[in-house]
């Protein structure tokens, strides 16, 4: 009704002559229903399926990729348990291999800064594993407290099976020169 009453003032306001049929157009606009439109309810699933039914211009920020994923070959593994960083480990020091244990947080600023930087460094040099740890992951908070891990981003470097160096924070050329030092092939 509220919608009707606009319309009617200004078909008013710039056609004065008309003001003798507005009393049929009252009457007309006052007898009509009118049908309010409710609001779209929007589910995770009706977006992806209307992202996908649409074309990828309609939706563009469906088109790009994030800043943390990679185009080339990198090897970052994902530590989701206490067992799968102990094994981890065993193996980088069993075998002397050159690995990075990445402990990192969803909600750390910092973390999210050199996350794409370790992803570039993961495929410069694809023979070092780098293994992310989630430190707000259940399970973890023995190996965090035996390791002293206190703050995000820690990262510990291993060369021939031993640690070899340690940056605590989101030092990007402190990690640029860690690695060419440990990791570059001559």
């Amino acid at each position: 009704m509220a919608r009707n009453s606009v319309l009617l003032r200004h078909l008013l306001r710039f056609s004065p002559s008309s003001r003798a049929r507005s009393s049929s157009l009252i009457e007309t606009l006052a007898s009509s229903p009118i049908a309010v439109p409710s609001p779209p309810i929007h589910t995770i699933s009706s977006f992806f399926t209307t992202a996908t039914a649409n074309s990828q211009f309609s939706r563009p920020c469906l088109n790009y990729r994030t800043l943390c994923s990679s185009s080339g070959q990198s090897k970052i593994a994902l530590i989701k348990s206490e067992e799968e960083f102990n094994t981890s480990l065993s193996k980088v020091q069993d075998e002397s291999l050159p690995a990075i244990f990445y402990f990192t947080a969803v909600w750390c600023g910092p973390c999210r800064f050199i996350a794409p930087i370790i992803a570039e460094l993961s495929e410069k040099y694809p023979h070092v594993t780098t293994y992310k740890i989630d430190i707000d992951q259940d399970g973890l908070e023995n190996t965090l407290r035996r390791l002293n891990i206190a703050s995000v981003p820690t990262l510990h470097f291993f060369q021939n099976g031993k640690k070899a160096a340690e940056i605590i924070g989101a030092d990007v050329a402190r990690l640029k020169d860690t690695m060419d030092k440990l990791y570059k092939k001559d």
